[in-house]
């Protein structure tokens, strides 16, 4: 199995893990084990995902309290730092996949690295299962679901071709068309030495 099929399956098996619960506080049990390191994290890097997709949507609440809202921005900023955290362990598990591949003269490089596409694939998988719900909803309007099918058709379109642009990079860095490489994130705000709001504190 492709790495971009397994990565669609356990997506979307995550999503709908998470939605037997359906909460953020939700109990997750990854059915992965850490021998198969890979597809652990997958599941992980998906929950991750999940649970923030699912915050941002109550933070927009119209009525929500200032108290509460902060409280999930923390949480918010807290997932984003764990999510890049575990798409870049991601790629360390990429770059020592391909520690062996031999770039030719004429390699070129990619301007994203392969868990940063997995990490946009694990977000079109909610997108897909959310507007598919949207596209189904028999409380809103015929208008509304014709729109989010349309929607849907071309998130589907975006996943089926993301998929075969990920399998292609990982192709041409195998046979040295592609030369591996990873773009550091190096998030400064949660960062107590590099944000000056939090260590100006001290001064």
């Amino acid at each position: 199995m492709s790495i971009s099929k397994t990565c669609n399956y356990i997506f979307q098996q995550v999503i709908d893990d998470y939605h037997l619960q359906d909460y953020v506080d939700a109990i997750k049990s990854n059915p992965y084990n850490s021998s198969n390191f890979f597809d652990k994290m997958i599941y992980d890097k998906c929950w991750i995902d999940t649970i923030q997709w699912h915050l941002e949507d109550i933070i927009r609440v119209p009525d929500i309290s200032p108290d509460e809202a902060l409280k999930i921005k923390r949480r918010i900023d807290s997932s984003n730092q764990d999510r890049t955290d575990m798409v870049e362990e991601l790629d360390d598990y990429f770059f020592d996949e391909f520690s062996n591949s031999s770039p030719s003269k004429q390699a070129t490089l990619n301007t994203e690295t392969p868990a940063w596409a997995v990490d946009r694939l694990s977000i079109l998988s909610l997108k897909i299962y959310h507007m598919s719900e949207e596209a189904n909803r028999k409380s809103a309007s015929h208008e509304h679901r014709k729109k989010c099918s349309e929607k849907l058709n071309s998130l589907l379109t975006q996943r089926e071709n993301l998929s075969k642009a990920i399998d292609q990079l990982l192709e041409n860095i195998s046979n040295g068309s592609v030369i591996i490489s990873t773009y550091k994130q190096m998030k400064m705000y949660n960062d107590e030495s590099l944000n000056p709001e939090l260590y100006s504190k001290d001064d």
